[in-house]
Formats: C-alpha cells, structure tokens, sequence
C-alpha cells in the first residue's frame, strides 16, 4: 500500500514539474476542454500536448472522456489534494525542527556571550538570582 502511494505520489510530483503541464491543469481548473482547446494557446504540436496530457492520465491528474471524435479532458483534483497534504504534513514537521533549532541557537548564542563577558572579567550580563 504505501509503495502505491508512493509511486502515485511520484506521479503527480513529475506531472506537475512542466510549466506546460502546469498550465493545462490552469486551464482545466476553469473547466473540460478538448484537447484541441487544450492545444490552441501553445506553440507546440497538437502531438506533444497529447504527449503532455498522457502524462497527466497516468498521474490520475485528469480524465478522459470520448464524445463522438472529441476527447475532452476534465481536471481531477484528489491526486492533487494528497500531493498538498504530503507538503502539509512535511512543511509542519520541518517548521517544528527548524523551530527548534532556532531556539536552541538563540540560547547557545545568550550562553556564549555571557561566558564571553565573564572571561574578559566584566560582568556585562550579570547572573539572575532565582
């Protein structure tokens, strides 16, 4: 199971790595369109965007539908909305460490500059009593 996950994961995240691909999802964010329509805005043939929405499909990005001899192409958003929580999920946690390591900085920083003014026989920072 989490192999899958992974690899659908890995899917998405090399979709949506091509500006071009990027931009259809743009596009199909405002509603299906056929691959035509998908076609006209870019300077590219009509087979290298065929290429580009295959890529889409295989990532579970878009669907596919066949009406008479027109495919039109519709946006479906779950594999992006696991693609957000897997960025969520890694965006909280390296937030926590760096947190902490802020913290952790900060305080050794305090600490050396106290030591640093007892040494030169100062007390620049004098010890609180509690």
């Amino acid at each position: 199971m989490v192999e899958y996950q992974t690899q659908a994961l890995d899917r998405v995240f090399a979709a949506v790595a091509d500006p071009t691909r990027r931009a259809i999802l743009d596009a199909l964010a405002r509603g299906p369109a056929t691959v035509t329509e998908i076609a006209h805005p870019f300077p590219v043939s009509l087979n290298a965007i065929s290429k580009h929405i295959k890529t889409l499909e295989r990532a579970g990005l878009i669907r596919r539908e066949v009406v008479g001899r027109e495919h039109y192409c519709h946006l479906e958003p779950r594999p992006l909305r696991r693609a957000s929580a897997w960025l969520e999920h890694q965006r909280a946690f390296w937030e926590d460490r760096l947190d902490a390591l802020e913290r952790h900085i900060v305080a050794r920083r305090k600490r050396d500059t106290r030591a640093a003014g007892r040494a030169a026989g100062g007390t620049a920072h004098p010890r609180r009593r509690s």
